[in-house]
């Protein structure tokens, strides 16, 4: 449907709710997809389901190792990079008085720095291949806020600033960089909170649901497609009308 055969794909926070609905869907379409993440057993796992895909246990928070892990995951996809989702995420919630910088810098760190770091080293190989494809996974809460989560919502509405940035820097090199924006999404983490306050944020969605992971992997791989040729620097939103920007 996307026409993504043989398309090289790299994942993050592939083991994820999310992430494997994405690795799912682009396997689905048949392209080549490398997963990676820090749950060994989980990577494992995954690709006892999904066996054509390629596997890289690897922790994006250490920047210092990002570009050999591109140069590494060029090598299994036998060149590219072509599609780079960034998914990976972190939370370390609380009222930002009580906030230490410790819990601020490491969301910032592996949310938007990682992100960065990521689109860096793979943009050298998509102008080298004059193609490429970004999508960089960000969240309802960069566009309204969220009580606890200031360290979370500065991380991804930094990611929205900066995918615009790339989008205009990269455009004549035939690269479209944009985000997909879920809302409350059924994952496990969703799944721990408490059911009352679950029902009160339902209220509050148009749809009066949770969105599925497939939802988000759907916008993924479409935005990942030529079919999306000319978007570039846009934001879609994946929340069930709970907010509308």
């Amino acid at each position: 449907m996307f026409k993504l055969k043989n398309k090289k794909v790299i994942v993050t926070g592939a083991t994820g709710g999310i992430g494997n609905s994405i690795v799912k869907c682009f396997v689905d379409q048949e392209a080549k997809v490398l997963a990676t993440g820090t749950n060994e057993e989980k990577l494992k796992s995954l690709k006892k389901k999904y066996p054509n895909i390629l596997i890289n246990k690897f922790d994006i928070s250490k920047h210092e190792e990002i570009e050999k892990f591109i140069d590494e995951s060029n090598k299994l996809l036998d060149g590219g990079p072509e599609i780079l989702i960034n998914n990976a995420g972190i939370t370390r919630d609380n009222l930002s008085l009580r906030m230490s910088q410790k819990e601020w810098q490491e969301v910032l760190n592996l949310n938007l720095t990682s992100t960065f770091l990521l689109c860096k080293f793979s943009l050298k190989k998509m102008i080298r291949n004059k193609y490429g494809k970004i999508v960089n996974v960000t969240s309802v809460v960069a566009h309204t806020g969220n009580v606890g989560q200031a360290n979370y919502a500065a991380s991804k509405s930094g990611i929205i600033g900066f995918s615009k940035s790339l989008a205009l820097e990269y455009a004549k090199k035939n690269i479209n960089i944009n985000c997909v924006s879920p809302g409350f999404i059924e994952t496990q983490m969703t799944d721990k909170i408490d059911a009352k306050f679950k029902e009160l944020i339902i209220s509050k969605i148009p749809s009066n649901r949770l969105g599925s992971p497939d939802d988000v992997a759907n916008v993924t791989a479409f935005l990942s497609s030529d079919l999306a040729n000319y978007i570039t620097g846009e934001t879609i939103h994946v929340n069930g009308g709970m907010y509308l920007g």
